[in-house]
This record gives C-alpha cells, sequence and structure tokens, in this order.
C-alpha cells in the first residue's frame, strides 16, 4: 500500500527523476517559463518553490543546499538567488502557476506552462514580418533596381 507517499513517480527510477526535475526547474530559472506536461509541471512546482524558499533565506548554506539539487548549475543557482528570489520578496508560497494548453497532437498528453508568477523580466513576443518590412525606407529593398539590372542606368 502507498500510504503517505505523494511522490510522482513519472515511469522512471528515483535517480532519473531527480536530475529530470532539476533539469526541469533550471529551465524555468533561465527561460521563466517552460513547456512540459501537466504530471512533470505538477512535480517540478514543488521543487520550484522550494528552491526560492531557500533563495529567500539567502544564506550560503542554502545557496550551497540549491546547487546540490540542481545538480550543480551554478548559473542557475546565481539567477535564482539574484533575480528570481528578490522579485518573490512579499509572497508567501505559490510562486508559479500552471496554464493548461490542451492535448498534444502526437501521444495526446495533457500539456502545461509551468511560469513564474511575479514575472522578473517581460515575456518577449514573437515579432510578426509586418513591422520589418516597415522598418525600411519605402522604395529601399535589399535587392539592385530594375535600371541596374537590366544595364539601362549605366552610361
Amino acid at each position: 500500500m502507498r500510504h503517505l507517499k505523494r511522490t510522482a513517480k513519472l515511469g522512471r527510477k528515483g535517480e532519473h527523476r531527480n536530475a529530470m526535475l532539476a533539469n526541469l526547474v533550471c529551465s524555468l530559472i533561465r527561460h521563466r517559463r517552460v513547456t512540459t506536461t501537466v504530471a512533470k509541471a505538477k512535480a517540478a512546482r514543488s521543487v520550484a518553490e522550494k528552491m526560492v524558499t531557500l533563495a529567500k533565506r539567502g544564506t550560503l548554506h542554502d545557496r550551497r543546499l540549491a546547487s546540490a539539487r540542481l545538480l550543480q548549475d551554478e548559473e542557475a543557482v546565481r539567477m535564482l538567488f539574484k533575480e528570481i528570489a528578490p522579485a518573490h520578496k512579499g509572497r508567501n508560497g505559490g510562486y508559479t502557476r500552471i496554464i493548461r494548453l490542451g492535448r498534444r497532437q502526437g501521444d495526446a498528453a495533457e500539456m502545461a506552462i509551468l511560469e513564474w508568477v511575479e514575472s522578473t523580466t517581460p515575456v518577449q513576443q514573437p515579432v510578426s514580418a509586418e513591422p520589418a518590412a516597415e522598418s525600411q525606407p519605402a522604395g529601399a529593398t535589399g535587392a539592385p533596381s530594375e535600371q541596374a539590372q537590366s544595364g539601362q542606368g549605366a552610361s
């Protein structure tokens, strides 16, 4: 019986599961949001929130604990302590949100976005092709003019 055993196994052995969750949390710290399955997002959320709690305390011991849990990824630990923890200073938990996206095309797995509640940097919106065309002056395309191509402009 699995009484009081709350760990989501995710179809993996313990070491593989811990490494996968550490990599997922490192990606969340670096990119501010990750797209993954709902089960992995729920499992990674608890790890990410524990890391923010460590970072908010900010002692050397907490930094070493976070570094050990995030598989010695010093860049992610630095960003966690310098950028993410100060953004969540006044919040007592609930640092992440899960936004459901629907089902994945290939295997119909439930997909979700895991992101920080307090956005430390604005999310970059995809740039459409229209603003790039407007940035060039009228008539100034990258190609040579038609007169130069036909040989009429050269004297």
